[in-house]
């Protein structure tokens, strides 16, 4: 095997800090020295892979994983995953959590008076084809108080893992919905400097995928890091 170039850093600013003071547990969790750089080896450049064995069939929609039918506003959530020479990620798992329509999650840990849902878990996978497209549908998740400040409410957002095909790719984000009120006002969501870069992490509304009738499209596309080789081009950054 030749020589395989490792993925590239982040750039400064776009990742969200890990000491942001107005998101309160950060203050007792982030590190408190420099971090170290560990070098990246075969294993981290290489893997994991994964195939139509590990996917559950229709797991991609989550209105459809029980008997009856959940409560809520139905909506499909598409996109794409490129890296950041905006090359497609074709066989990239792409997993999804969320709370319901009223704002709970299935979690134990959650004990927010509002509703559980019991036609809905919150949980979905798939994988992104050879264009590196994905698919889901699900329902509009609640927004819902959190005990980080005073009057604190957590803005609509759905959670997100994609591991690419390394796991030195993998990333672990949030995606909003445009025009939502809360987004000012949450610290998650803005304890990412680069304003460029927070402002991907809410989807568009995608008239294309709009279900006549049934479902609202969203368009929320992932660039996950590429390879620290030496460009053709001048790259584009995103």
């Amino acid at each position: 095997m030749g020589l395989i170039a490792p993925y590239r850093r982040p750039y400064a600013g776009t990742q969200p800090e890990y000491l942001h003071a107005p998101y309160v547990s950060t203050v007792k969790r982030a590190p408190t020295r420099p971090l170290v750089a560990i070098p990246q080896t075969l294993s981290e450049v290489t893997g994991p892979h994964f195939g139509k064995d590990d996917i559950v069939q229709g797991a991609f929609d989550l209105t459809k994983q029980h008997a009856g039918e959940p409560l809520g506003e139905r909506i499909v959530v598409s996109g794409r995953v490129l890296d950041e020479d905006g090359r497609p990620m074709p066989h990239t798992l792409v997993e999804i959590w969320q709370c319901n329509a009223a704002g709970r999650y299935l979690h134990k840990r959650d004990q927010h008076n509002a509703p559980l849902d019991p036609n809905f878990t919150g949980q979905g996978h798939t994988m992104t084809d050879e264009q590196g497209r994905y698919r889901f549908v699900t329902i509009r998740p609640g927004e819902y108080p959190w005990a980080n400040h005073y009057n604190a409410w957590r803005p609509a957002h759905i959670h997100f893992s994609l591991f690419g095909p390394a796991f030195a790719t993998r990333i672990i984000t949030q995606m909003y919905f445009p025009g939502d009120p809360l987004l000012p006002f949450d610290p998650i969501y803005n304890c990412t400097a680069d304003v460029a870069a927070r402002e991907r992490l809410i989807s568009r509304f995608d008239w294309e995928t709009t279900i006549p009738q049934e479902a609202l499209g969203y368009e929320f596309d992932v660039i996950l890091l590429g390879r620290d080789a030496t460009p053709t081009e001048e790259p584009k950054r995103r």
